[in-house]
């Protein structure tokens, strides 16, 4: 026989044991649930490349709020699709557009649950991209971040406890901050998308948001997913400039940089489980080639295991609904 004083597989026979000695535990409390916010009244509309996520009109949206809150979720993210679009993305600040009035309804409707909103010009711009784009085709860095700024003060006017800068634009944190604080919103929170990744895992989302560039792409300011010691030189560099939380993005391809992140960073670390991640998931369940509920529990659970204190995932709905049984 053999002679073994250390057999792991003894905390493996019960339940009991499992849930004793368990390492990493998901809850509702660690997730934010992104949602689309769309121009119009009573619209709930599936969106076809992310199944169960919708279009919803303002009075929409915070039905969906609630039932996150009901799940004991703590924080949704508004994305817009706005009503009308121009070079210099000018609807993105506008008070009138569908971000603004959810944000508005919802923090009436439900005060205590955390209204992020995504800070960007991509779907609100009639080229695609991120930012302003120059005479010479180039994205404007600095002329871009004095618009980031203004749709920061639009969301913080509206109600938003946390604006969420996702443009990569260098400087913009620190920009937000000061114009923040100066027009008297110091208790607006920062959610930095420090670590954004120039990805393929966004596909589903872009249609959805309907902001997929007219002409080439984002490598220009969204990082090259071949690079690491670059993500912890731009988290480094947003947390200089006042973020309150960093983010990497996408998350399932990146755990090793949610990892590292995770040891370097004073300031919780949010994983953004993005609409590619959630579509493949949702289509192999489809199709039958995988058990649905434990797949996505699996995922989450890896994500929050390699360091994600927050993680803003599209399965935030149902994950904690399981979660509750």
């Amino acid at each position: 026989m053999f002679d073994l004083l250390v057999r792991p597989r003894r905390m493996r026979q019960s339940s009991a044991f499992l849930e004793l000695v368990r390492e990493t535990v998901l809850s509702p409390k660690d997730f934010i649930y992104p949602m689309f916010a769309v121009p119009g009244t009573g619209i709930r509309e599936e969106i076809s490349t992310l199944p169960g996520i919708y279009h919803m009109s303002p009075d929409e949206v915070v039905k969906e709020a609630k039932k996150a809150w009901d799940l004991g979720i703590p924080g949704i993210m508004l994305f817009g699709l706005p009503s009308y679009k121009d070079e210099i993305a000018s609807s993105a600040w506008d008070d009138k557009e569908p971000v603004q009035e959810a944000t508005r309804r919802i923090k009436e409707a439900l005060p205590e649950l955390l209204v992020s909103t995504d800070v960007c010009l991509c779907q609100y711009s009639s080229i695609g991209q991120c930012g302003i784009v120059d005479s010479c085709g180039c994205v404007d860095n600095d002329g871009t971040v004095e618009n980031l700024v203004k749709v920061a003060l639009s969301h913080a006017k509206a109600g938003a406890d946390m604006v969420a800068p996702s443009d990569m634009m260098d400087g913009r944190v620190g920009a937000m901050r000061g114009a923040l604080d100066e027009a008297g919103y110091k208790n607006t929170a920062i959610l930095a998308y420090s670590a954004k990744y120039n990805s393929a895992y966004y596909g589903p989302f872009r249609a959805a948001a309907d902001s997929a560039p007219q002409h080439g792409d984002r490598s220009t300011y969204q990082m090259d997913p071949a690079n690491s010691r670059e993500a912890l030189l731009e988290v480094e560099l947003d947390i200089q400039e006042g973020a309150d939380m960093v983010m990497v993005k996408p998350a399932l391809a990146y755990l090793d940089i949610i990892k590292s992140v995770k040891d370097i960073s004073p300031v919780p670390v949010a994983a953004y489980n993005v609409s590619g991640e959630y579509a493949m998931l949702k289509f192999s369940a489809r199709a039958g080639l995988v058990d649905e509920k434990r797949i996505i529990l699996e995922t989450l659970t890896g994500i929050k295991r390699a360091g994600a204190d927050i993680i803003i995932s599209y399965h935030a709905l149902e994950a904690a609904a399981w979660l509750n049984e």
